[in-house]
């Protein structure tokens, strides 16, 4: 098992939810990726920095850097640019589908979001 989390794609989440973190940490790990998080937006711009994951799921209202500001700082980095963005919000889908595309997300999946919703996507973005 040990050897199956190492050779996993990371993916960081981020999200001021500490129950998101939760249950994303949880059944992201269960199939077989190795997850980081975040509860705010520096932190996540640090961990994407120096963990370099494959793929980021980033809530838009959090403290410090909402997710979209994130979302723009990782794509303007040379080393962060390959990360795939997915977005995360409550704030309303036609927002969420206007507004994502435009700081560089590559999905996006409004709240409430079933989690099979958010696997395909994130299985589609890594090519899974």
């Amino acid at each position: 098992m040990a050897k199956a989390v190492r050779d996993a794609a990371t993916i960081l989440v981020a999200d001021d939810d500490p129950s998101i973190l939760d249950m994303l940490r949880t059944r992201l790990g269960a199939a077989g990726y190795r997850v980081l998080t975040a509860a705010d937006g520096t932190d996540a711009i640090d961990l994407a920095r120096r963990e370099l994951p494959r793929l980021v799921v980033l809530d838009v209202m959090m403290p410090t850097m909402s997710g979209w500001e994130v979302a723009r700082e990782l794509r303007a980095d040379p080393a962060t640019q390959p990360v795939k963005i997915i977005m995360l919000t409550a704030i309303g889908p036609g927002m969420n589908e206007m507004t994502s595309p435009l700081y560089g997300a590559d999905a996006y999946l409004d709240k409430p979001f079933e989690f099979t919703a958010l696997e395909a996507e994130i299985a589609r973005l890594l090519g899974r």
